[in-house]
């Protein structure tokens, strides 16, 4: 794995910690499951908010819009927003409309090298801010059985692109520079960046900043 790059904007930083519990504007479970391993104590309440399409421009400030109206929707001492995107020759993919979508944009994967864009935002006493990360992602060329094998399950139905790194699409991937939990949707380094944890973050965090 190589290295992977993040920007943040629009942050305007405050006091050193956060304060109060954190929240989860996510039904994700893969974010669930990311925040988990990391230590962190948090409670889930999905923002319900409906994600409108890209319209051209930055994906990275795309994806960051989402995320920040995400973290906005939803009520909190600390609000955690996020949002991933696949982007293929300058193309947003989302998450696709039915099992012939998602073979669709496999296929179109297929092979080739894409980005994936992860965005987080938080949201407490302090503002609104956000930041992203990306991280490049080349698949084997994939037989047409194999796609629509996978297609055919339930799992891409609610992933950006069509696949999950960490679950049935692990084989598709030859090559992935950057890190993986910004494939699979929360890179917790990330996000302690814009809670403003002091290194090392993570193990054991609430979402006020003291150890658990």
């Amino acid at each position: 794995l190589r290295g992977s790059r993040s920007c943040q904007r629009r942050a305007q930083l405050g006091p050193a910690e956060p304060v109060g519990s954190l929240v989860l504007a996510s039904a994700s479970p893969r974010r669930a499951d990311l925040l988990r391993a990391a230590g962190f104590a948090f409670t889930t309440r999905p923002a319900a908010i409906e994600e409108w399409p890209y319209g051209g421009g930055d994906p990275a400030r795309y994806a960051e819009d989402l995320a920040r109206a995400k973290a906005a929707g939803v009520e909190g001492e600390v609000v955690v927003g996020a949002d991933t995107i696949v982007v293929l020759d300058g193309e947003v993919l989302g998450k696709p409309r039915d099992h012939e979508e998602a073979a669709s944009m496999l296929h179109r994967l297929s092979g080739r090298s894409h980005d994936v864009i992860t965005a987080v935002a938080v949201k407490d006493a302090r503002g609104l801010r956000s930041s992203h990360d990306r991280a490049r992602v080349t698949f084997r060329p994939l037989p047409a059985g194999v796609i629509e094998a996978y297609a055919a399950t339930d799992e891409p139905l609610d992933k950006a692109g069509s696949y999950a790194l960490q679950g049935g699409a692990a084989g598709f991937v030859a090559d992935l520079s950057g890190d993986p939990q910004t494939v699979i949707g929360l890179r917790i380094s990330l996000l302690c960046q814009l809670l403003q944890f002091p290194a090392p973050c993570g193990k054991g965090q609430t979402g006020d900043g003291r150890q658990g």
